[in-house]
Parts: C-alpha cells; structure tokens; sequence
C-alpha cells in the first residue's frame, strides 16, 4: 500500500503543472515597449525588448561570442537604428544613456531575455512641436507591442494617439484578456511643450530578473519534467508516463484534426486498424516535426525564424484537408453517377430462397439466386445488400488516411520544441527526444480514440431503423464537412501568411 502511495505522489509531483514561468504570449514571442516620456525640456525613450525562451536560445551563440555587457550595448545601438523619433518633422537620434540586460526564468530551465535601455532624444522646443513615433524593430515577429507618451517636470502632452501609462506593467504583467490577441502599436503621435522643471531620466523599476507574471498554463507541466533534477530509472518510467498524459491533454486543444478524423472515418468504410494507422502517422509525424523545428531554431536561424513557419505549416495542412475533401467528394459524386437514385433504391438484393415459374417449364425450385444462369424474369424481386456500394470507398485506401494523419500532426506544439531545447542543453537528448515521442504517443491516442469512436456511431446508425436514408447521407456529408472544414483552415491562415 505504501508504495502505491509512493508511486501516486510521484505521479501527481511530475503531472502538477509548474506556473510563474512559461511565458503567457508564448514561447516564440518577441515583445517590445517603448515609453516616450517629455521631462522638463527633454526628451527620453525607454525601450524594453522581451524575448520568450526560443528567441532567446536563437541568440545565445552572439551572446557567447560578445559577452554579456558587449551584447547588450550591441543590442541597444541596434534597436535605436529602427527606431524613428520625429520632433516637427525633424528626425532626432536615439542616444543610449544606459541599459539592463538580465535572463529571467523560462519554461523547462530555460531562460528569456530582458532588456531595458534609456535612450537621450534631446531638447523639447520652446514653442508646442509635433512628435512623431515609429518602431520597426522585428516587424512580422510574433508578440507585443505596447507605445506610451507620458510627461512629468512640468512638460505638457496634448493630442496623443497613445495612452499615457503602460497596460502591462513594462512587459512584466500582460492582462489576461489580451493574451489571444496581443497588443499591436508601432506608431504615435503627440504635440508636446517643455516644463521648467529639472528633467528626470527614466528609472528601470522592479527588478530585472523577476520572471514575467502568467497565468497557469496546461503545457507547462510537461515541459517542466525535462528540467527536474532528481531523475532516476523509476522517474524516467514515470515521466514518460506522464508526458503521454500531457499530450493527451493537448489534443483536446483546437487543432490536429479531431473533426476531420471523424468525418473522414464516419463516411468512408475504414476498419479499426485504419484508425491506429492514423494514430502512427499522427505520431510520427509530430515527433518529426519537433526535431526538425528544432533543427531550424538552432542551425539555420539566421536565415528562418521558427514562428514564421507556423502559418505556412498551417496553410499545408489545411491544403491538405481539402484535397482530402476534394478526393472523397469526387468519389461520392462519381459513385452516385454510376449507381444512379433510381438503381440506389431499387436493386436491392434479397438472398432468400424462392420458387418462380419458368415459361417453358412448369416445376418450382428454390434455391439461392445469384444471377448466374441466362433466364429472364418476368416478376418485380428484392435484392436487400443493407445499401453498400461496389465501388471502392476512399477509406480502403492508404493515401486519404496518410494524408489525414499528417495534417493532425503537422504543427509541432511550441512546449515539445521547448523540451527539445532545453534537453539540449541540459545535456539530456535522449531523455528529451522519448519525451517528445511520448507526448506524441499520447496525442496520437486521443487521434485513435476519436476515429474509433467515429466508426463505431456509423454501426450505430446502421443498426436503427432509419438505416436507410442516414447511412446512405453519412458518406456525402463527411465529403462535405472535410472539404468545408479545410476551405475554413485555408481561409483564416492565408491573413497570418501577409
């Protein structure tokens, strides 16, 4: 008894989710700040970049190779060059006052990156001038975007198309309610008169190292599982059980696929074992995906960014799905042509024994009949086949079920390829990579299940009394709900590829 205790506290100590660290926007974000303040007769920019693990882990080889203090100079000079402040139409240079680099902790003993920087734009006008404001600095990256002109020290702002104080406490605190659709401003305006007071640089506030508040996140408990130290062969055993756990959960989020892998399976003639076919391209293709993401983030990421990848991945599946739909519906409709409504609902084969009388021969005989010998019959017959068709169903096939395995598993999750990089550098590649296919595994699971289940509702109909017209609907509608369900997939990622 004690030692299935034991083992239940472990299991509940590795599938506990560890909040307070995985970043709330999410692992590829890029987040920047920018605080104009007027004080006194001066102008100062504060700007704070905020890099989520994988941006950071991308950086880390110019972090080596410069030092820490060397990067972060380096970071802020580059940052200014993108920045573009206009007093009346007069451009002004940034000019680094100082700066604050720091690593915050991340998500599966990773860290992220925060910098903040004070930069000098120089005097305000005697007489009220325009400002103008723009930040170009990782256009197209994923994240948060947040522009503030505020003043103290007796300066005025009047017009501003921006608020005056921060939303998100400087990128520590993002509000709950904006976390799906990140904030996104990137110019300002504002007039602006100086003040008789002493001007006041900018202070940098809280501490550099606190970790960015989140709210709890579902993926977070598997990716912490990479980072626990007490790791032996019972806790290897343990954690891949549970990282099967976590993936499970994460299929039941939008994506990979659910609906499609019902209606596929509902309205073609597929057989269990085609569901766990699809389960193991799920699998296979999702582990794959991981480390070949991983592969990019670390080896190629001076020329792709992982998170710029993700829509076009979400636009091949989605192509995927409709050719899926395409090819099923064409099937439908050639079937329908061959057969006919008038053949559909009159050939219907009753194998019972029957007498009939032949012209020509006056006995009766009863015996099976299957069509085989040349008389004619004169008398209407009923041939009851329970409504199949004799031509192939596209769910007998491997390329449908290849194809539907692949658009669910096609978009790697961001936690696995978190787990990937932080095995790689803790050292722990092995552990990292069953990890990954463990959560794939589990994943796949609920993929399988789902099909199943499909299958065995299409059993449930035939089995009713309106078996007729509802199992004859099941394969026409399934055509339908995958090809409507890609052209849906299709339409919302084409905007995130512009």
């Amino acid at each position: 008894m004690k030692r299935v205790l034991v083992l239940l506290a472990a299991l509940a100590a590795l599938a506990a989710p560890v909040a307070a660290v995985a970043h709330p926007l999410g692992n590829f974000t890029t987040n920047r700040y920018s605080e104009i303040s007027a004080s006194g007769d001066r102008l100062f920019v504060l700007y704070v970049l905020d890099l989520a693990e994988i941006p950071t882990v991308q950086a880390r080889g110019e972090l080596r190779r410069l030092g820490r203090d060397r990067y972060g100079s380096e970071l802020a000079a580059r940052l200014a060059r993108r920045v573009s402040l206009s007093v009346d139409g007069e451009a002004r240079p940034l000019r680094p006052l100082r700066h604050r680099l720091a690593f915050p902790p991340g998500v599966g003993g990773l860290v992220t990156t925060r910098l903040e920087v004070v930069y000098d734009a120089g005097s305000i006008p005697e007489e009220a001038a325009g400002i103008a404001y723009t930040d170009g600095n990782f256009s197209g990256r994923l994240g948060w975007r947040e522009i503030v002109i505020r003043s103290d020290a007796g300066a005025r702002i009047a017009d501003s198309t921006v608020p005056d104080d921060t939303v998100s406490e400087r990128l520590r605190v993002y509000p709950k309610d904006s976390l799906e659709s990140p904030l996104e401003v990137t110019r300002a305006r504002a007039s602006v008169e100086p003040g008789d007071g002493a001007p006041v640089v900018p202070a940098f506030g809280a501490a550099a190292n606190a970790p960015v508040r989140v709210a709890p996140r579902v993926d977070s408990g598997f990716a912490s599982l990479i980072s626990r130290d007490d790791v032996g062969p019972g806790i290897y055993l343990l954690s891949l059980a549970v990282a099967m756990f976590w993936g499970a959960a994460h299929a039941f989020s939008p994506g990979h696929g659910k609906s499609i892998v019902g209606a596929y399976l509902v309205g073609s003639r597929s057989r269990p074992r085609h569901a766990f076919l699809l389960g193991g391209i799920v699998t296979v293709t999702h582990t794959l995906g991981v480390f070949a993401l991983g592969l990019v983030t670390l080896a190629l990421s001076e020329f792709i960014v992982p998170d710029e990848l993700y829509p076009w991945l979400n636009l091949v599946a989605a192509l995927l799905v409709v050719a899926v739909g395409v090819a099923v519906l064409r099937v439908r409709i050639l079937d329908w042509f061959r057969r006919g409504p008038r053949r559909e609902q009159g050939h219907r084969h009753s194998h019972e024994p029957h007498g009939h009388e032949h012209e020509g021969h006056g006995h009766d005989h009863a015996h099976p009949h299957e069509h085989e010998h040349p008389h004619e019959h004169e008398h209407p017959h009923d041939h009851g086949h329970g409504g199949h068709s004799h031509v192939p169903e596209p769910g007998s096939g491997l390329r449908g079920i290849v194809a539907v395995g692949v658009s669910g598993g096609l978009l790697p999750c961001p936690t696995a390829l978190v787990v990937l990089l932080a095995a790689i550098q803790l050292h722990r590649v092995a552990y990292g990579m069953l990890l990954i296919v463990a959560f794939s595994v589990g994943l796949a699971a609920v993929i399988t299940g789902i099909g199943l289940l499909a299958m065995s509702s299409r059993r449930v109909f035939r089995r009713m009394s309106f078996n007729g017209p509802v199992v004859r609907a099941l394969p026409a509608v399934s055509a339908f709900v995958i090809l409507g369900l890609g052209l849906v997939m299709t339409v919302r990622s084409i905007p995130k590829l512009l």
